[in-house]
């Protein structure tokens, strides 16, 4: 009877613990580049629920670069957020160094966006940078950050077509946008607490039978 209560406590803590984290994806794939900045996708923006915090990443596949220019008003990604203030938003640390605003972004083309995060130091235009931006929005959930806009669109990146140092862009720059969720991913972290709890109550299991 104690190895029945023990495995059946075990198990309910399992299943609770690997409970799967859904990851939401956006990928950026309208083009209001000057000339078009190339095939798409361009990037996508990956959402996760962190308890009551949402962590963003956003990623520009190559050869696209994050470029500061004017179409973006020197953002190098925009965004709308319901209920949130600049002080919930913190941004991992990034070289270039990253900071997050609060203003009226965007063009006609993409519509109004009221947060940015942009590279103060960079200078306008290309090359930018291609590196990943991670930041994280406190008091917050998944829907506050993807309702999309009155033009319909959800995220905005600037981008540089990169044709330097051996890239194969076209050298275009010009804002793309995300509009739709590809999908809901389950988070593979959870899968390795389930081969764990599996295994633990395989092997406890065992050692009690031995006991018998």
């Amino acid at each position: 009877m104690r190895l029945e209560k023990m495995l059946g406590v075990f198990a309910l803590l399992t299943a609770a613990a690997v409970v799967p984290a859904s990851a939401t994806i956006y990928d950026l794939t309208s083009d209001h580049c000057t000339g078009t900045c190339g095939t798409a996708p361009f990037g996508n923006i990956e959402l996760l629920q962190s308890g009551t915090t949402v962590d963003v990443t956003v990623h520009l596949n190559s050869p696209n670069y994050f470029v500061k220019t004017g179409a973006g008003d020197s953002q190098a990604f925009i965004f709308n957020a319901t209920g949130v203030l600049l002080a919930d938003i913190s941004i991992d640390a990034h070289v270039p160094g990253l900071t997050a605003s609060t203003g009226s972004f965007g063009t006609g083309a993409v519509g109004d966006f009221g947060f940015g995060i942009g590279c103060s130091s960079c200078g306008n235009g290309a090359p930018g940078f291609n590196t990943d931006i991670v930041f994280h929005v406190a008091n917050a959930t998944i829907a506050d950050l993807t309702a999309p806009n009155a033009s319909g669109n959800v995220f905005v990146a600037d981008i540089f077509s990169n044709n330097l140092n051996g890239l194969t862009g076209n050298g275009n720059t010009g804002l793309v946008d995300a509009s739709v969720p590809r999908s809901s991913v389950p988070e593979p972290v959870t899968s390795g607490l389930v081969g764990t709890g599996l295994a633990s109550l395989f092997f406890l299991r065992r050692r009690f039978a031995g006991k018998a």
